[in-house]
């Protein structure tokens, strides 16, 4: 049976526009997926930028209005890659236009729009709706995801899920959206990256009780278009340090680190997780290798410490024609996180790893309001319910 079309509508021609637009053409290396995606669509309000799709043989719609996506009845899915400020606006449009929707975080600029835009997908089912972190899609990072849904690392000492780089280092970089509150949010590199890092953890059940947060805005000013200075009021750096319950009476530190500034990270994705009986660590940093930790009993030395290196290959969450052996990288992980969000929206995930969830991502609002207002009282604070 031939396998259903997708079409796909992107809002937002930039970065991560293109790189969508990019995976997507990469459909066919997909191993029996019950869809075929392809991009028909894309908006943004400079016409110049849409240019670029020109090289995208199945893009025959341009356009500078969202609304002629939205009441296009050949469009299936939207992909809105927007400011913070726009998500509440452009969200509940595309939910009550029935359209399939892979949000960009924060989702929503705050706590609030969050709400309105999870009630909007509580009026209007029809609407399948996930929220892009493509991370966690590299193959190295679904080995470390399995061994610890396996319970292998035991009762759990600690966990640090972190997304680190360093486009802000340049201090002479000019002032854009993303540093400045009214369009980026008061949680500012939060808002911007937290989801990343938070995405395995809510996904393995560790919501945390309560945040110490440390936030740093280290550049309070950057030059404006006119070369003036501006005040630049967000957050460049979060580390929240969380303290974790599960139902089994286990408790551990989950310290979650969120960096614009990281001198010597460019793009760099990490979790480490360790257990009474194991350990296990990948990093972006170096995509094919993944760390294990255990205690082993070594010729002439006997019982010792040791970290383990292996090379994960190519295959992710949804098989491809690549060869195993063979390595993986970001645009893989695009293709991955595609394939499994379309996959759940036809009902056929199964028990593979999946997109963030609306819920989770209102989740997030909860932590980084938490972090904030412990940023204010220098104190432990409790995350709302």
């Amino acid at each position: 049976m031939t396998a259903p079309t997708v079409n796909i509508g992107i809002v937002g021609a930039g970065l991560m526009g293109r790189e969508i637009a990019v995976a997507i053409q990469r459909w066919p290396a997909l191993i029996d997926h019950p869809v075929r995606a392809q991009v028909t669509a894309v908006c943004d309000i400079n016409p110049d930028a849409l240019d670029w799709f020109d090289q995208i043989p199945t893009v025959t719609t341009k356009t500078t209005d969202y609304a002629d996506l939205l009441s296009d009845p050949s469009i299936d899915v939207v992909y809105i890659a927007v400011r913070h400020d726009l998500h509440e606006e452009m969200y509940i449009a595309a939910i009550r236009a029935g359209k399939g929707l892979l949000a960009e975080k924060p989702f929503g600029i705050d706590r609030s729009a969050a709400e309105n835009i999870l009630e909007a997908i509580r009026e209007n089912p029809e609407s399948f709706v996930r929220c892009s972190s493509e991370m966690p899609f590299f193959p190295g990072a679904q080995q470390v995801i399995n061994t610890i849904r396996s319970g292998a690392l035991g009762r759990l000492i600690e966990v640090r899920s972190s997304f680190l780089h360093s486009s802000d280092l340049d201090l002479d970089k000019g002032i854009n959206w993303k540093r400045q509150t009214a369009f980026c949010g008061k949680a500012g590199v939060m808002n911007d990256l937290g989801l990343h890092a938070l995405h395995v953890p809510l996904r393995m059940g560790w919501n945390p009780k309560s945040v110490f947060s440390t936030l740093q805005n280290l550049v309070p000013t950057r030059p404006g278009p006119d070369g003036v200075h501006v005040e630049c009021d967000t957050f460049d750096n979060a580390v929240l340090t969380t303290d974790v319950h599960l139902p089994d009476g286990q408790q551990f530190p989950l310290t979650v680190e969120t960096k614009r500034i990281s001198p010597g990270d460019k793009n760099t994705w990490e979790i480490r997780a360790i257990g009474l009986e194991g350990g296990v660590f990948y990093s972006t940093k170096n995509p094919k290798q993944v760390s294990t930790f255990a205690v082993v009993d070594l010729p002439g030395i006997g019982r010792e410490q040791v970290w383990q290196h292996s090379d994960s290959g190519s295959q992710s969450v949804w098989p491809t024609v690549t060869g195993g052996i063979f390595e993986s990288g970001f645009s893989d992980s695009i293709l991955q996180m595609w394939a499994a969000f379309l996959a759940e929206r036809a009902g056929l995930l199964g028990d593979k790893f999946g997109c963030v969830t609306p819920e989770e991502a209102m989740q997030t609002h909860r932590i980084y309001d938490a972090a904030l207002e412990s940023h204010v009282t220098r104190s432990e604070v409790h995350v709302a319910d």
